[in-house]
């Protein structure tokens, strides 16, 4: 079944320093093993300005859940996730059944 990996980002303290190491973020989710496709997506702001819940979203397609499982447990996922957590941005990651 394929399988997507979808990493909620919320409003980082520092947009500018937090784009900054997300760029790096961004280019080892591309070295992910067997990731298809990633697509990342910044969050529009509300109709009046303020910041939504959640500032960026990254999506990893895979083929299947085991490969997907096994992406995340390797040193290429150490770069994403810690390249994350050093931004200090908190995140939730969900992994999904594509229908």
């Amino acid at each position: 079944m394929p399988t997507k990996i979808t990493l909620i980002i919320d409003n980082p303290t520092d947009p500018d320093e937090f784009e900054r190491a997300y760029a790096d973020v961004k280019a080892a989710a591309g070295a992910l093993p067997k990731v298809q496709r990633v697509e990342s997506a910044k969050v529009w702001p509300k109709e009046d300005g303020t910041p939504t819940p959640a500032y960026r979203t990254l999506d990893l397609y895979f083929a299947s859940y085991e490969d997907a499982s096994a992406a995340v447990a390797t040193q290429a996922a150490a770069a994403v996730f810690g390249g994350l957590q050093a931004t200090q941005a908190t995140f939730t990651g969900l992994f999904s059944d594509i229908e």
